[in-house]
């Protein structure tokens, strides 16, 4: 299976996932310059966010986006459980983080909480464990979490 099959497979999965729970997906981006193109023309409440791009960051695109639309919540949905990618994430204004691990409906309530005006932050990211950081090495603690 390609990538790109992957990635199409994993964002149909969460556009049923969002439909089943009763919201409307407005529509999907493959890259930063269609992440920003798609909140400029269609204004939504939340936008669900790579960290890794084609064409670039995802913190940047939150940058961007939130330019874009102020008062549109951003949840960024990645692989990475670096304590550093999650920083940077909340620095460019995201209101949640989870790590695609996640189960569908961690996912759902983590977008229902993020348009609520919440922070949320996934178990695995929030306790730095049980996962690993990109590159093999144990996830960090946040500041004031205790991994155990």
């Amino acid at each position: 299976m390609s990538s790109s099959t992957t990635i199409r497979w994993v964002v149909d999965g969460l556009r049923l996932a969002l439909e089943l729970a009763g919201m409307e997906v407005l529509a999907t981006a493959g890259s930063v310059v269609e992440a920003v193109e798609a909140v400029r023309q269609h204004l939504p409440d939340v936008v669900v966010m790579d960290i890794q791009l084609p064409d670039g960051s995802g913190v940047e695109a939150t940058r961007e986006v939130l330019r874009a639309a102020p008062t549109t919540a951003m949840l960024m949905l990645t692989m990475l459980e670096e304590r550093d990618t999650l920083l940077a994430a909340v620095r460019a204004g995201a209101r949640g983080y989870m790590v695609k691990g996640a189960s569908r409906d961690e996912i759902v309530r983590a977008v229902q909480a993020v348009a609520h005006g919440e922070a949320i932050f996934g178990a695995r990211v929030a306790t730095g464990s049980p996962g690993r950081r990109h590159g093999g090495t144990p996830a960090q603690p946040l500041p004031g979490h205790d991994a155990h």
